[in-house]
């Protein structure tokens, strides 16, 4: 009996969508330190369309615009700082602005994002060392949003 209770599927449980490979060709060109010259370009371009058509039901403009807005708040935090304080904001900030990937991964298992866009978020944050960088990362979801909404025009 318990091996017949044990085989039974939860009717309530939700289904679970297979994990999504993120393509690597455009993600391990990344790099904020001695950025690509097509960083803000053709790689924001291509990082935006695989989010965009990733999954129709998630990645909404919504959903962007508020991580991107955080991550524009912690750049704006550490670059308002006098030059020579800008290191020592940096490092107090850097566990805030890393926290970005828990929230991602959280937004994720609401099913508001999908794996995509989270391994897009780690990536991008793991270049993020140093104020410039920090910059570096604003600018490149600037460029990304821009391409990521006229890629989904909802």
């Amino acid at each position: 009996m318990a091996q017949f209770i044990s085989n039974r599927s939860n009717p309530q449980r939700r289904e679970e969508a297979p994990r999504q490979q993120t393509n690597a060709g455009w993600l391990d060109r990344i790099h904020f330190v001695s950025p690509d010259a097509d960083l803000f370009n053709e790689i924001a371009r291509q990082a935006a369309q695989a989010v965009a058509h990733a999954d129709q039901y998630r990645n909404k403009p919504s959903q962007m615009r508020r991580f991107y807005d955080e991550l524009l708040l912690w750049e704006t935090r550490v670059s308002q700082q006098p030059r020579e304080e800008q290191e020592a904001k940096f490092a107090e900030y850097l566990p805030f602005i890393r926290m970005l990937n828990a929230k991602a991964a959280y937004a994720e298992g609401r099913r508001l994002v999908d794996r995509t866009f989270v391994d897009l978020m780690r990536h991008t944050l793991k270049e993020v060392t140093s104020p410039q960088t920090l910059t570096t990362c604003k600018y490149f979801w600037e460029a990304f949003m821009g391409f990521y909404k006229q890629e989904r025009q909802d």
